[in-house]
């Protein structure tokens, strides 16, 4: 997941940021929507057990845990567990493509930008269906092929480039790969792929734009207009070329 990059990274920073993406350290505009779309679709759930999988330093833990739910955060990177178990005790150190959880725990489950960056996507979809109650609900959220630019960075020569890359998506799947080895980017099929098998109903499919916070800490009103029409876009075929895909999905 795609958050604020602390200033000073050393190597080894940025290699964990390649490998794992960078959690949100702020929370701005951009994770209070994406909260708000989780609450929508969460319903009663919100108040039940909840998992999310893949926590970074807890955020969305402890915002969910405000709202009433009895939450779970599973991360993978012991340091990001440590920082996320600041404010809250329920913080497992595990991987997401084997949970180590009994079938049948939950009622909500949220994977926020994590499953392109595990080493098997197809088990760690397997696992969140295993754990989730009937009728319990996993809301994900992850990156869209179609969106014009490759924010995870990518390795030239060698060498690994954090930050924004434009067009690396849109290359050939072998090439965008070599490019990106360390990051997965999903086609509408791509995820469908994901669940095929599964005993799984889709309660929804589209695609969102970003919120932009850090063009608006630069730009102001002019960052605000360039938000406010690109997410208007997510109501239009235009949606195609947004950031993230938001998928809410139910147990049978």
């Amino acid at each position: 997941m795609q958050g604020i990059i602390p200033t000073a990274m050393n190597q080894r920073d940025m290699n964990k940021a390649a490998l794992r993406g960078e959690p949100s350290y702020v929370w701005r505009a951009g994770q209070q929507r994406r909260l708000e779309m989780i609450i929508e679709f969460a319903g009663e759930r919100i108040t039940g057990r909840v998992l999310e999988n893949g926590c970074g330093v807890g955020m969305y833990v402890e915002k969910l845990a405000a709202l009433g739910a009895d939450v779970t955060g599973l991360e993978y990177d012991l340091e990001r567990a440590h920082e996320a178990r600041v404010n809250s005790e329920k913080i497992i150190n595990a991987a997401g493509e084997f949970l180590p959880l009994p079938s049948l725990t939950f009622d909500l489950i949220l994977s926020h930008e994590v499953i392109e960056h595990v080493q098997d996507d197809r088990f760690a979809i397997s696992e969140m269906i295993r754990v989730l109650k009937v009728g319990g609900r996993a809301v994900i959220f992850c990156p869209n092929r179609g969106y014009p630019v490759e924010t995870h960075g990518v390795f030239w020569k060698g060498k690994y480039y954090f930050g924004n890359k434009p067009f690396v998506n849109y290359l050939p799947r072998a090439w965008r790969d070599k490019l990106a080895p360390h990051v997965r980017v999903y086609s509408r099929r791509d995820l469908q792929n994901l669940f095929d098998g599964l005993p799984v109903k889709f309660i929804e499919r589209t695609i969102i734009f970003g919120a932009y916070d850090n063009i608006i800490a630069r730009t102001g009103i002019f960052g605000k207009i360039i938000r406010a029409i690109l997410q208007f876009m997510e109501a239009t075929p235009l949606k195609i070329l947004g950031l993230s895909h938001f998928w809410v999905v139910e147990k049978m």
